[in-house]
């Protein structure tokens, strides 16, 4: 099933990047293979730029960060002409979303490889009411007015710091990204702009961390 989906993404991806006439414009998966995989539970940052470790819900994971950019170096690739990129984010405790204001946001989060930023959204933890609401933008990019939490995996969990006493101020995400590429290297890196003037500690006000990254290098016709 996994491949079949990578199949219709690669089609879909392949159609809007190319004026094709009839279907055998259409690729076919020849190889796919994991060439990174860490959640860290085994204390390894090798390769790992600005590497540091916590422990989170029982579980070792990468950070805490803020204002903070990290990156997984991986070499000695196959032969390959797409790279999937999936990275599993935790966010912690008042993210703001998408307001565009000297005090609070937007809170920004991205991620790219080698010199090129494929993605830029914001997340946001807030609670949202009919009458007040922080709107985030994931699972779209910025700037895009998506209801907080819209795409997670996971809500339910504690704030890292400011939040730590309270449920739902944790929440995950797995941000995946399908990009051609082909060189037998990569940087795979990923960061936040945060924003929070009005608080004396803006570290545990608003903070992320990396539970997973998996890199699958993919080789079509």
């Amino acid at each position: 099933m996994a491949k079949f989906n990578w199949l219709i993404e690669l089609r879909a991806w392949i159609f809007f990047g190319l004026i094709c006439s009839t279907t055998a414009c259409l690729p076919t998966v020849e190889m796919e293979k994991v060439v990174y995989s860490n959640d860290f539970s085994d204390l390894n940052l090798a390769g790992f730029e600005n590497g540091k470790l916590f422990i989170f819900q029982n579980d070792t994971v990468a950070g805490y960060y803020h204002n903070e950019e990290v990156a997984a170096k991986i070499s000695d690739l196959p032969p390959h002409n797409f790279l999937k990129v999936t990275v599993d984010i935790l966010i912690h405790d008042s993210w703001d979303g998408n307001p565009n204001d000297s005090l609070s946001g937007p809170d920004y989060w991205y991620m790219g490889y080698d010199n090129t930023e494929v993605f830029r959204t914001t997340f946001s933890n807030s609670p949202c009411a009919p009458t007040y609401c922080l709107y985030q933008s994931y699972p779209n990019e910025f700037f895009r007015q998506n209801v907080p939490k819209l795409g997670a995996t996971q809500t339910n969990l504690p704030g890292r710091c400011i939040f730590g006493a309270f449920p739902n101020y944790t929440t995950r995400y797995a941000v995946s990204r399908l990009i051609p590429h082909s060189n037998s290297s990569v940087r795979v890196f990923m960061g936040a702009e945060l924003l929070q003037g009005n608080s004396p500690d803006p570290i545990c006000d608003e903070s992320w961390s990396v539970a997973k990254i998996e890199v699958v290098a993919i080789q079509t016709n």
